[in-house]
């Protein structure tokens, strides 16, 4: 494990010429800096060019607050990509896009890939137009997990409060934690990310600050392999001109909503009384207004309550045949179920997602009479939802989810009771996961799975 270099102040000392002022004053004016390759600390004279005074690099971070800031978000460059660029060297200079072939939409893109236009969600065959050249990789969502289990375990190495929002970035709250690693957070960042490079072959990019809002702004200011701060005393001036989809979660349907009311940017907001959003926007309303003043209060919570269960696929070609999209039905149904008894969780809530040729969306659901995770439920729900969508088709997307989760033993554990059907098949169920369990998950399968 590498040693963090002390703090080393006034390493960087005035020069002969500073000191008969043929440099202007406000050249001398220290301020915490770090070298993120080194690891080393030291006050700096705050101009461009600078380079470590330790090792000659010139990636130095620095900053006012450097060294007092706790909230931090982690998000790895292009995740998927440089896996596989990471396994496969000889992709490291081509543009590569991670999908589900040409019907499918990108998953996620090289920067080389995004250079040319190509984004995430964006539909597979638009990205190709885009990027002809580009090499089209199905996602190994094993492999990609397995990295990720490495680096959450980094990360919790340096604080117990992380908070995963996807497979490739987290939220961490170091507070209190300087005393114990004998660095403050913003050195165990930038260890974090050297060790990501050197151990795991994957960069990623830090934003510091002091709440979770900022701390994801910053991560996106400078990415790939960024390390961006913002500070208390700099927030209101680093807002003012920025455009509200700054703000995540501000999608398509909620900027043009603010547009109509003539709010594009962090100073549109700032000329709204807090009320009058509230009245405009309900609750967005409320959290829009302390957003833009830069408060965000909410905490980082390691273990955040998962919201939903689902899973779905884009077909190579539209299909509105109805024995195809069962069997997918069925196998949906039953990876949705496998993930909550994972879990230990049920749902209340079936969902059925479907996607048209024009990609426009079709959404049925069912409020269950109580919670279920069994395959045999969710199938069977998913199916009836199916058979009353009063739409022909054909789909290209079919997706299966289960919502409003709780605990599995809030669950009924025999299905409809007036089913009398329902108990029979749920033992058989189990019976099934018990053989799964020992002998692999394709030890038994049911004919409908097969379609």
């Amino acid at each position: 494990m590498m040693t963090v270099a002390p703090y080393c102040p006034n390493l960087v000392a005035a020069t002969p010429e500073q000191i008969c002022g043929a440099v202007p004053f406000r050249q001398l004016c220290l301020m915490p800096s770090l070298c993120r390759d080194c690891l080393t600390r030291f006050d700096t004279p705050s101009r461009r060019g600078q380079r470590c005074a330790a090792c000659g690099s010139p990636r130095l971070l620095s900053h006012p607050e450097l060294f007092d800031l706790t909230i931090a978000h982690m998000d790895c460059d292009a995740f998927y990509a440089s896996v596989e660029k990471r396994d496969n060297p000889a992709l490291a200079d081509k543009p590569v896009i991670i999908g589900g072939g040409k019907r499918g939409v990108v998953s996620t893109a090289c920067y080389v890939a995004r250079i040319r236009g190509v984004r995430s969600a964006m539909p597979m065959f638009q990205a190709l137009k885009l990027c002809p050249d580009a090499v089209v990789i199905r996602p190994r969502m094993e492999v990609y997990a397995e990295v990720s289990r490495a680096i959450r375990t980094m990360m919790e190495e340096l604080t117990p409060d992380v908070e995963p929002l996807s497979l490739d970035e987290a939220f961490m709250d170091l507070s209190g934690t300087t005393k114990l690693h004998g660095a403050p957070p913003a050195v165990m960042l930038a260890r974090l990310i050297k060790r990501m490079r050197d151990e795991l072959g994957i960069s990623g990019s830090i934003g510091l600050s002091h709440n979770k809002f900022l701390a994801k702004v910053a991560s996106d200011l400078d990415k790939p392999r960024g390390f961006s701060v913002i500070g208390k005393a700099e927030t209101a001036d680093f807002l003012h001109d920025k455009p509200v989809r700054l703000i995540w979660g501000i999608g398509p349907a909620a900027q043009a909503s603010l547009d109509r009311a003539g709010i594009r940017s962090f100073a549109d907001l700032l000329r709204w009384d807090q009320r009058d959003l509230h009245a405009r926007f309900g609750t967005m309303g409320e959290r829009l207004y302390h957003l833009a003043r830069g408060n965000d209060r909410r905490r980082v919570t390691a273990h955040a309550p998962i919201k939903s269960i689902s899973n779905e696929t884009t077909f190579n070609e539209d299909t509105a045949d109805e024995d195809i999209l069962d069997g997918h039905l069925w196998r949906m149904s039953e990876k949705v179920s496998d993930r909550a008894k994972a879990k230990g969780l049920a749902g209340r809530v079936i969902v059925l997602k479907l996607k048209r040729a024009n990609h426009s969306l079709l959404t049925r659901r069912h409020a269950l009479r109580e919670p279920s995770q069994m395959a045999d439920t969710i199938y069977r729900t998913a199916r009836e939802l199916f058979d009353h969508r009063g739409d022909t088709g054909p789909y290209r997307l079919l997706g299966v989810g289960l919502s409003e989760l709780c605990p599995e033993n809030q669950a009924g554990l025999s299905g409809d009771l007036l089913d009398s059907g329902a108990e029979r098949r749920s033992t058989a169920e189990r019976a099934t996961d018990e053989i799964r369990r020992r002998f692999g998950k394709d030890a038994i399968r049911k004919g409908r799975a097969l379609r």
